[in-house]
């Protein structure tokens, strides 16, 4: 075995950003010398505040390779992204490429590796939605059949995993025609549980909410901004709940969400949503600002796969505008309900949690993925 293993990065999204910087933090805290690790970002999220601004106060190191991708139709990013990543592998030689999540990124990452018989890393593998109408679900079945290290977070991610397929035996040295599965817990918890401490209530005292109850709402799936019915009707729930509540709404808004707003939304919706003194609509925030919103709200409500089960990081009850999740734990769990986009649904949701004790018990780990995870690709590979 090798002293020193080279590591390929991927990342491209928000999430995948943030996911990343909790196996930084372990690679130069306890793995120097060990593990090296090169970053790639896609650039397939390009706005500052989407992308830049995590970097920066999040500690990640500087990209070594930015794509610039940008967004585009699925074929033609990804394609750009396999092209990219191709390059990078030829001229960096890793020993194996780690890939986050479920994202254009993501498989664009696994199917370049594999082409070129490089070890894919997956972390966050066997998450299952069931619905391959969302292109998350198709990113996620490919990676994890392209992968040799699979990184699960969830119990149900490992039965999930066997179902399809993958061998439970760890005798024979890994490879992609025989992956080994581990259950580390989410690097997600890890990151919460880091960061919390350093956070600050600063942007709460900007928006003259720091002594005030309020609900986190975010927006951004396609399948919600692009669809006039769908968003027009969880805007409807919005100005419903916040009357039900008395409660202020924090709504952070994607760009891209904003333009759709303005396009999709009825000019009663428009009124509804802009002339509410008690609606705050707010810039994307960086990950410390969004944890303080997290861990400060009353509730959260979100077609956001990171964002829920953050809410569950810090114990808050949380209403998922969509239809199925991932995070199937946390419905399960009583603390999360699926209410889709129709006003009436997602308002009875919000009336149900309100009425109802939650508790949140641990499922996501112990907060020490990231070093499990190192630990393991040093000792498989």
């Amino acid at each position: 075995m090798n002293s020193m293993k080279r590591i390929l990065t991927i990342v491209g999204a928000r999430p995948q950003i943030i996911k990343s910087a909790a196996i930084s933090r372990a690679i130069s805290s306890q793995f120097t010398g060990q593990l090296e690790e090169i970053i790639l970002h896609t650039g397939q999220h390009y706005d500052h505040n989407m992308s830049a601004v995590f970097f920066n106060e999040m500690g990640i190191p500087e990209p070594h390779v930015n794509l610039a991708v940008g967004s585009g139709n699925h074929g033609a990013q990804t394609a750009e992204m396999i092209v990219g990543i191709e390059k990078a592998i030829l001229e960096f030689t890793p020993d194996a490429v780690l890939v986050y999540g479920d994202t254009n990124s993501t498989v664009a990452g696994a199917l370049a590796s594999t082409k070129l018989h490089i070890p894919v890393i997956h972390v966050e593998a066997g998450l299952r939605s069931f619905d391959k109408l969302m292109p998350e679900e198709i990113n996620r079945i490919s990676t994890d059949h392209m992968s040799t290290l699979l990184f699960t977070p969830t119990i149900s991610g490992l039965e999930n995993l066997k179902r399809e397929g993958f061998s439970w035996s760890h005798e024979q040295k890994a490879s992609v025609n025989n992956p080994k599965v581990f259950h580390c817990g989410d690097i997600m918890y890890d990151n919460s549980l880091y960061f919390e401490s350093l956070s600050k209530a600063d942007l709460l005292i900007d928006l003259g909410i720091d002594n005030s109850e309020f609900i986190l709402v975010t927006v951004h799936r396609d399948t919600n901004t692009d669809d006039a019915e769908r968003l027009n009707g969880i805007v409807e729930a919005i100005h419903q709940i916040q009357h039900a509540s008395g409660s202020v709404i924090v709504l952070p808004l994607h760009p891209r969400t904003r333009k759709m707003m303005d396009q999709q939304l009825t000019d009663h919706m428009k009124e509804l949503l802009y002339q509410n003194n008690h609606i705050k609509l707010i810039d994307p925030v960086g990950f410390l600002d969004m944890i303080a919103l997290e861990s400060h709200a009353s509730m959260v409500i979100t077609d956001s796969g990171g964002v829920q089960k953050e809410a569950y990081f810090f114990k808050k009850p949380c209403l998922i505008l969509r239809e199925t999740t991932e995070w199937i734990e946390i419905v399960e769990n009583g603390s999360a309900l699926l209410v889709g986009s129709e006003t009436e649904k997602i308002v009875n949701g919000y009336h149900q949690l309100i009425s109802t004790s939650h508790h949140f018990p641990s499922l996501y780990g112990d907060g020490k993925a990231a070093e499990f995870i190192c630990q393991t690709v040093l000792d498989e590979l």
